[in-house]
């Protein structure tokens, strides 16, 4: 992936660069995260006359977010406010971001405060003077985390991975900087449900990793729990992965055979030592085990299946209450609209 030949510098580079930042219940840390954006804009416009734009992406957030968000000041940068309908989860956030960005470079980044602005410059270094059109973060270590959960992240990469042409990279976050052209081919992709991890690689191009310590959070709990642990992960897997299906088939092979050699078994004992074959334990148990795995194959097929109906009922991924757009020290507004993006 780090072996292509370097690429020419891109053209649309010039055009600046949109950081998008999603948050919920974000208000007690964005005044602190926006010093910080700010500081960053007026070092890029500095030192590498880059114009920058921040959009944030208010997902139907249950404080004051929004309101916070609306008193931000547009200094050093360009600055949009996308609030939702409702809360419509972080990755129609992030592709609200990208419909909405106004510059031909992208980069994701959370609200939270954990994805330090402060190293931001060497991703557009990468980007500018490298000319890497992917730049992804990934954790450097996990050693603050328990060992279920290290062992859960390091099974799901395994499980995501098997035989993927285009593996996706381990313990990588959504803190990454698109180029243009990359941003573009993104904004390609027709899905509804989007695994923003995932797309990122798949789109190939020249791709490089950067190790990171996520800061810890100045105020609240992160909001992901176990429950959406698992369904950004079944997400991710039903996206990008068919090992589920190859599991379950491999699955319904072994029972098949271990049940041919268990019958025959029974059969040589039978015949041969003229034992009686056990009735009832040996029913139920066998019901329970066919049973049992007709059910996890049902259940697997079926998470298949409704992400095909979702793709095909074309529902929008979000829809925007509020759109404000604010350009650098200027007080432009656009009113509140319903819109379906």
């Amino acid at each position: 992936m780090n072996g292509a030949p370097k690429s020419k510098q891109d053209p649309a580079a010039a055009d600046g660069l949109s950081i998008v930042v999603p948050l919920y219940n974000e208000a007690l840390h964005l005044p602190a995260l926006h010093e910080r954006l700010t500081a960053l804009a007026e070092r890029l416009n500095r030192e590498r006359q880059l114009a920058i734009e921040v959009v944030y992406v208010d997902d139907g957030s249950r404080d004051n977010t929004a309101e916070v968000a609306r008193r931000l000041p547009a200094e050093n940068f360009d600055l949009q406010l996308i609030s939702f309908s409702r809360n419509f989860g972080k990755e129609a956030a992030l592709l609200a971001g990208l419909d909405h960005a106004r510059f031909g470079a992208v980069l994701f980044m959370d609200g939270d405060g954990q994805h330090p602005p402060e190293l931001v410059d060497k991703l557009v270094a990468l980007w500018r003077d490298e000319g890497y059109d992917v730049v992804y973060t990934a954790k450097a270590t996990r050693a603050g985390e328990s060992a279920p959960r290290r062992l859960a992240v390091r099974l799901f990469y395994r499980l995501l991975n098997w035989g993927a042409r285009n593996p996706i990279p381990e313990n990588a976050s959504d803190f990454r900087l698109l180029s243009p052209r990359a941003a573009k081919a993104l904004k390609q992709l027709p899905e509804r449900n989007r695994f923003f991890k995932g797309l990122s690689s798949w789109i190939g191009f020249r791709q490089i990793r950067v190790p990171y310590e996520p800061a810890r959070r100045a105020h609240g709990r992160s909001s992901w729990n176990l429950r959406a642990l698992v369904g950004l992960s079944i997400e991710g897997l039903t996206a990008f992965s068919t090992a589920p299906l190859r599991l379950a088939s491999l699955l319904g092979l072994l029972l098949s055979v271990s049940a041919l050699f268990f019958g025959g078994w029974i059969v040589f004992e039978t015949l041969y030592y003229g034992k009686d074959v056990a009735g009832y334990p040996s029913i139920i148990v066998g019901v329970m085990v066919i049973g049992g795995v007709q059910l996890l194959m049902i259940g697997i097929m079926g998470e298949y299946i409704a992400k095909i109906l979702s793709e095909l009922k074309r529902r929008p991924s979000y829809f925007v209450a509020e759109h404000d757009v604010r350009e650098r020290k200027s007080v432009q507004k656009q009113g509140p609209r319903e819109a379906a993006e």
